[in-house]
C-alpha cells in the first residue's frame, strides 16, 4: 500500500513543477497548462489526505471536485481570450503582450 508521505511528494513535486512553468516560460498556453497541473497536485493532496486522515467524512472529495469544475471553467475562459488576444495581436507570448494598447 501506497503510504501518504509518497502522495504528499507527489503533490508538492507536481506543485512546484507547475508553480516553476508559472514563473519562467512566457507562453501563455504553457502558463495555463501549469496552473492546471499546479490545481491537480492540490487535487492529488486533497484526495489523499481525505483517504488516509479523515475516512469518516468526505470534504477533500467535494473540494477536489470544486477544484475540478473551477478548473474547467478556467480552461475555458482562458482559452477563449487567449484566442480573443492571439486574433487581435498575433502572438501567445506574454512579454509581447505587456501593454492594453495597439
Amino acid at each position: 500500500m501506497v503510504s501518504l508521505n509518497l502522495f504528499i511528494a507527489l503533490g508538492i513535486v507536481l506543485f512546484f513543477i507547475g508553480l516553476l512553468g508559472v514563473l519562467i516560460r512566457r507562453n501563455i498556453i504553457i502558463i495555463m497548462i501549469s496552473i492546471e497541473i499546479m490545481l491537480n497536485a492540490i487535487n492529488i493532496m486533497l484526495v489523499a489526505f481525505n483517504r488516509y486522515k479523515f475516512i469518516e467524512n468526505n470534504d477533500g472529495l467535494t473540494y477536489s471536485f470544486f477544484i475540478i469544475a473551477v478548473a474547467a471553467a478556467e480552461a475555458s475562459v482562458g482559452l477563449a481570450i487567449l484566442i480573443a488576444v492571439y486574433r487581435k495581436r498575433k502572438t501567445v507570448f506574454v512579454n509581447k503582450l505587456n501593454t492594453m494598447s495597439n
